[in-house]
Parts: structure tokens; C-alpha cells; sequence
């Protein structure tokens, strides 16, 4: 069987090598058959040796990323466009990547097989709620072969790349699937956030921990609380109150599994 590919990206400091390592771990409890997983960084230290380091690209149009998002306030996640660079591995197939405040619950050989030739993300709550078509990009399922553009519009002008799609990457590479006809949402039972489906509402919170929906396969840590907050029971405030999460503390904790 052709290994699936895995991919996930680590710039600057702000994630520490054991984000890559449990990461890894989560996909080997939870992935019914051989993988390759790449990390592009330009940090390699501690790094568990299974991963595959592919060395962060210096993109010509980095100082037009800077220079954009300095207009707004939001802090869009711009880098993460170098992942869909076309001979970026030597890999070819699909690839199925993630951010790297995830954590692998559940079965994931359906996400990689999901909507052969597609685009795949889940539909961003908010998005979702407000009546827009906007997918979220924590876990994504693209092939560089199929899907050059992604980074080749990006690249062609950068700077209305990112004012066109609202400083959002997320809503740049699902809007753009879209207008080609490449995008499919992810199941939104498979994909999960912490802070909408997991966190309960007081005072239960106070009471009870934390859920873990039925058929969650990722549970996504975007905002507040992360995962050593959560993990630990978080105290922030009346309604982001939480317990301390055993599943959790299971399922991301021992990253040498």
C-alpha cells in the first residue's frame, strides 16, 4: 500500500517540538496503515527522528505577507501557503495536514480517502453560523499535483490574495477551491473545537468535565484554552471555566507513544 502523507508546519517558537511529537503519535494511534509525515520547519530541534524535516521556504513574497497583514489587525496564518508549493517533498498523492494545536481522537483513514481529487476542509463554525461559505483550516486534505494554484494565485499577487479573502488563509484557500469547483466539507462530526462542542455551559462546567463528542476524529484547540491549559482543568473566567480533561490527558500526553 502507497504510505498516506501527513503534513503539518512549524515556524518561529511559538509551538514547541512536542506539538510536532504528539502530533505524530496521535497519527500512529489513529491511522489504519503506512504513512510518511513531513514537518516543514526551520526549528528542527527535538523533533521525534520519524518525522521528515523539509526545510521552511524562503518565499519571495514574504515581506508582501509582513507588509498586508500589518493593515489589520487579524494575524492571518499566511505561511502556511508554502505547504500547497508544488515539489515541496518528494512525495506525490494527497496529503492531509494539520495545525499543530490538534489533537488526533479518532479513526483518520476516512478523511484521507474523503472526496478523492477534492479540497477538503470542515466548515468554520462561525462561517457556518453566519451563512458563509468559509472553510476551517486546522485540518486540510489537498494534493500539491491536482492543486498548484493554491500557491501559484497566492504567489502571482500576494497582497490581494490576502486583502480579497478578509486577511484570512483559511477563507483564501476554501474560497479559491470553490471557484474552481475542488472543495468538499469535511463530515462536521469529524472535526470538533474545543471551545464550541467540548467546553460545556456554566455551571456545568464547573461540574463536569469537559465533553468529547461522538465520532470526533480531531479536536481543534483554536483560541483559548490550549491543550496544557485544558488538559490541567483552565480557569478563565464564568463561562471558559473548565475541569481537567482525562480523555484529553490520554489521547496528547506521551509524546513517545
Amino acid at each position: 500500500m502507497t504510505p498516506a502523507n501527513i503534513i503539518c508546519i512549524k515556524w518561529g517558537t511559538k509551538y514547541p517540538a512536542y506539538y510536532v511529537n504528539r502530533l505524530y503519535a496521535g497519527v500512529a494511534r489513529h491511522l489504519n496503515r503506512p504513512f510518511r509525515f513531513f514537518c516543514v520547519t526551520e526549528h528542527t530541534e527535538g523533533i521525534r527522528p520519524e518525522v521528515e524535516i523539509v526545510p521552511l521556504p524562503v518565499e519571495p513574497f514574504a515581506d508582501a505577507i509582513e507588509t498586508t497583514l500589518a493593515e489589520s489587525k487579524r494575524k492571518g496564518a499566511f505561511g502556511k501557503i508554502s505547504l500547497f508549493k508544488p515539489g515541496l517533498t518528494d512525495a506525490s498523492g494527497p496529503f492531509l495536514g494539520f495545525d499543530l494545536d490538534v489533537v488526533i481522537t479518532g479513526p483518520l483513514d476516512e478523511l484521507i480517502d474523503f472526496a478523492p481529487g477534492k479540497i477538503c476542509m470542515r466548515h468554520d463554525w462561525l462561517g457556518a453560523r453566519r451563512g458563509r461559505p468559509d472553510g476551517h483550516g486546522s485540518v486540510f486534505r489537498f494534493d500539491p499535483a491536482l492543486h498548484p494554484y493554491l500557491y501559484e494565485e497566492f504567489a502571482a499577487d500576494p497582497a490581494a490574495a490576502i486583502r480579497n479573502h478578509k486577511f484570512s488563509e483559511q477563507k483564501y484557500t476554501s474560497s479559491v477551491a470553490q471557484r474552481r469547483g475542488d472543495f468538499e466539507y469535511f463530515p462536521g462530526e469529524w472535526i470538533a473545537s474545543f471551545k464550541r462542542d467540548a467546553m460545556r455551559m456554566p455551571p456545568l462546567n464547573f461540574m463536569l468535565e469537559p465533553r468529547l463528542p461522538q465520532g470526533t476524529r480531531v479536536m481543534c484547540f483554536h483560541g483559548n484554552p490550549k491543550m496544557e491549559e485544558a488538559v490541567e482543568g483552565f480557569a478563565g473566567g464564568f463561562f471558559k471555566h473548565t475541569r481537567a480533561c482525562s480523555w484529553l490527558r490520554e489521547q496528547w500526553l506521551g509524546e513517545d507513544d
